[in-house]
């Protein structure tokens, strides 16, 4: 028991140590005995206002500290600390420098503001928007300094600090008796005095304790560190009740956390009732529309502010810039009710507004005329009514064609054809001078037309320069628009082949140059078709186009002899009768010199060719000489779409199917060279055609087998084994192969399929380097049931008419 009460009092001492040092650590001689961690947050608070009465930052105060025997460490603790308390004032909103009261209230308030809901029955009304913005608060802002009339209360904080010579630093609240009580000084009443007045009388008390105060050689700093909260009481608002605010808090800011006045609440004659007696009438117009914050008057405790019904509303809309309903008081005219809603839009129709007034028993009608708009006063109900301006001029005309400024212009009375002409400046040089047309709208609003000599109008003559009227619209012709578009073509031994613009004085050596000039293959011979024109139809003449055959020089494009041409000529430059460029062959595979070669001559054959490369090597396979011949682009997209029936067994036969679709854009003509080498003159010694492709296959002594069989294989040759030999040596055919279509490829393309006469089987022979593809049986559907019912049901039908007929 003993050494439990020892533990607990060496405890409480280390606690108090370190509270004292705490409450005064830059005047402590001592800490040593300092800890950290046993501050509260009013410790770390006090400690952060000594800092900042003595205008010195955590660091600076680092090495005082050290030199008092405070160790690194708790140091370092104390520096968090300090700035943990920093980050979270800086987190809050504005104001939140001081703690629970303060930030509890603000918190509220926020609370408050955040759950508002938008008043939609009053949106309209004119200043309904001022409550309704969650950033036009009017909330108070706490970081600035204290106000000179500020008035303190009870439950206000005041941090007193003396400085110099002597210190002393202390946090005194106003008591609910008004006072603040400063150790050594004593009791001093402040309640109801400004915070200069208490400043002032807080200062005169302490220099009669502290003597340096009195000398001037120390000096007394006195700030609000806390502010107390008041009550108000709100009714006629949105939200009315009693609200907790801060005693730095307006009129504006309480109406705007009761949200305003209510559904029938007057915006410009609520009551500040202070003492139970009217302190200020407050108007918010005054603040919307000229920014007077005059009432706006900062509240007391128990104040409160009422908001009683309004007594005449009007509503005003079209063409206003801000329009709605307002409230008016009891002598404002139209033109107060104007600048409410910022006067009229651009378009607005000014020089008189509509209203609908009510009356005992009915509506009726008023126009107000501009010049009553300041002495007219408007009635409870009134709506006003502002329309656009018509959409028409007093003085608009215009003029479009060949004129220079085709564009509106100002009408005036006595204007001519030749005055609106000039504003244009001037006619451009492509203008028809004969006729201009001038569209005219007429006293009814239909339209007429009428014609004008600008020639004449513009050598002075007064009877064609006729007077204008507003809104007439002049076009100018141009002499463009009458021209058709010519054009010619020129095609043949061209570069630019095709349809040309025609232009006056074109000619054959103009249109050779706009289509890029001859090509090397152009003859001497251009034939020039051109059009037959006449009134009348001759039906002994068959003749559709006048022919014209000229004689060039080809190989220049000036021609001596020029040709002029006409609209829709068309040119022809003729090919050479002989212009062949070298066309080539290319010979691949077992060839002592592959490559490609020129066709020497017309019927070049491919035994000619494969002489000149040298003929075949020692290793060349005598029945794999083909030939492979590109194909035209349409039958090359037909065979494509061909299904090649290989079936999807693996991708063997998808890589075959590949091969065989490429192979698809060449024609194979196999060529029995064996035959051409006897006899030359052979009829398998083809011609060949540019473009063509001879190749000579090495020779192979196996044979390949694919498509649907259990294995692709590639089987050695044996000279005397058949078909089936080389089937069975793959591992026969799969459960989809189709045998008796299986069919053979040999090396020089050639294709072979397996036959049947009186249910014998005859299959191709194998040589080597052939291979034998079996395809996928095609699928057969089955009958359904209904399919096989319905055909039932028709043979019973027919049975039954054959018999009534045989019957």
């Amino acid at each position: 028991m003993k050494k439990i009460i020892v533990v607990f009092v060496f405890l409480f001492a280390l606690f108090q140590s370190g509270t004292v040092a705490a409450q005064d650590l830059l005047k402590s001689t001592d800490l040593s005995t300092l800890k950290v961690d046993y501050l509260s947050e009013n410790d770390i608070f006090k400690i952060k206002a000594q800092l900042q009465s003595n205008n010195l930052t955590i660091e600076q105060a680092e090495p005082m500290a050290l030199a008092k025997g405070m160790p690194k460490s708790e140091f370092a603790k104390l520096k968090s600390r300090l700035e943990e308390s920093n980050s979270k004032t800086t987190d809050t909103k504005d104001g939140e420098k001081e703690e629970a009261p303060s930030k509890e209230l603000i918190r509220k308030q926020e609370k408050i503001v955040n759950t508002k809901v938008k008043d939609t029955t009053n949106a309209l009304v004119f200043g309904s928007e001022l409550f309704d913005n969650p950033t036009l608060n009017f909330e108070p802002n706490l970081k600035i300094a204290t106000p000179v009339n500020y008035i303190l209360g009870p439950g206000d904080e005041l941090q007193v600090s003396v400085f110099g010579v002597q210190e002393f630093n202390a946090t005194v609240p106003v008591t609910v008796e008004g006072k603040v009580n400063i150790q050594f000084v004593g009791q001093i009443p402040v309640s109801g005095m400004t915070i200069e007045a208490a400043t002032q009388k807080i200062r005169n008390a302490i220099a009669n304790i502290y003597t340096t105060v009195r000398s001037g050689q120390s000096q007394v700093g006195i700030s609000l560190s806390r502010i107390r909260t008041i009550r108000v009481t709100i009714i006629g608002s949105q939200q009315p009740g009693n609200y907790s605010i801060s005693s730095l808090a307006s009129v504006y800011n309480a109406l705007f956390l009761a949200g305003g006045p209510g559904k029938n609440g007057s915006y410009r004659n609520i009551e500040l009732l202070r003492n139970n007696k009217v302190f200020k009438n407050i108007d918010i117009y005054r603040f919307l529309v000229n920014g007077d914050q005059s009432d706006n008057v900062g509240l007391r405790d128990n104040d409160v502010i009422r908001i009683p019904a309004y007594t005449q509303r009007v509503t005003l809309e079209g063409q206003v810039k801000r329009p709605g309903i307002f409230e008016m008081k009891k002598g404002e005219s139209f033109s107060d009710l104007l600048q409410f809603a910022s006067g009229f839009t651009d378009f607005a129709y000014t020089a008189s507004v509509n209203v609908l007034q009510k009356t005992n028993k009915e509506f009726k009608v008023t126009d107000v005329e501009s010049s009553a708009y300041s002495t007219y006063k408007p009635n409870a109900g009134d709506v006003f009514r502002v329309t656009k301006i018509l959409n028409r001029f007093e003085n608009r005309i215009r003029i479009d064609g060949a004129v220079f400024r085709p564009d509106t212009y100002s009408f005036y009375e006595g204007m001519r054809v030749s005055d609106l002409i000039a504003k244009a400046n001037g006619l451009k040089e492509d203008a028809y001078g004969n006729r201009a047309r001038i569209i005219r709208l007429q006293a009814d609003l239909t339209t007429e037309i009428v014609n004008v000599n600008l020639t004449r109008a513009l050598s002075g003559d007064l009877e064609a320069n006729i007077p204008l009227k507003k809104e007439d619209v002049v076009t100018v012709y141009s002499i463009l628009d009458f021209k058709e578009d010519f054009k010619i073509t020129i095609d043949g031994e061209i570069k630019k082949p095709g349809t040309y613009e025609y232009y006056e004085n074109l000619t054959l050596n103009d249109a050779l140059i706009l289509a890029g000039g001859l090509t090397g293959s152009a003859s001497k011979r251009v034939e020039v078709a051109r059009m037959i024109q006449s009134e009348e139809i001759n039906d002994a003449d068959p003749t559709k186009v006048t022919l014209f055959n000229i004689e060039i020089t080809a190989n220049n494009n000036e021609q001596a002899k020029n040709f002029a041409l006409r609209p829709f000529d068309v040119i022809n430059i003729r090919r050479m009768a002989v212009y062949e460029k070298p066309e080539m062959v290319t010979v691949t595979g077992a060839v002592n010199y592959a490559g490609k070669y020129a066709l020497a001559s017309k019927k070049e054959r491919i035994f000619d060719v494969i002489q000149r490369a040298g003929g075949l090597t020692s290793v060349a396979n005598l029945d794999g000489v083909k030939i492979k011949r590109p194909i035209q682009a349409k039958q090359i997209e037909e065979l494509e779409n061909v299904n090649l029936n290989l079936g999807k067994k693996d991708s063997i036969q998808n890589e075959l199917k590949k091969k065989l679709q490429e192979d698809l854009k060449f024609a194979t003509i196999p060529v029995d060279w064996r035959a051409i080498v006897k006899n030359p003159k052979s009829n398998t010694n083809v011609t060949l055609f540019p473009g063509d492709e001879i190749e000579v296959v090495s020779f192979n002594e196996g044979v390949k087998v694919t498509g649907n069989v259990l294995l692709t294989s590639e089987i050695p040759y044996e000279p005397n084994k058949g078909f089936r030999y080389y089937l069975n040596s793959a591992g026969g055919i799969d459960a989809k192969g189709w045998k008796k279509k299986a069919y053979i490829i040999y090396p020089n393309g050639r294709a072979s399929v397996a036959s049947s006469f009186l249910f014998v089987k005859s299959y191709p022979r194998v040589i080597a380097g052939s291979q034998i593809i079996v395809p996928e049986k095609p699928e057969i559907k089955k009958m359904s049931t209904g399919e096989f019912v319905s055909i039932a049901g028709v043979v019973a039908s027919l049975a039954g008419v054959i018999f009534a007929i045989l019957r």
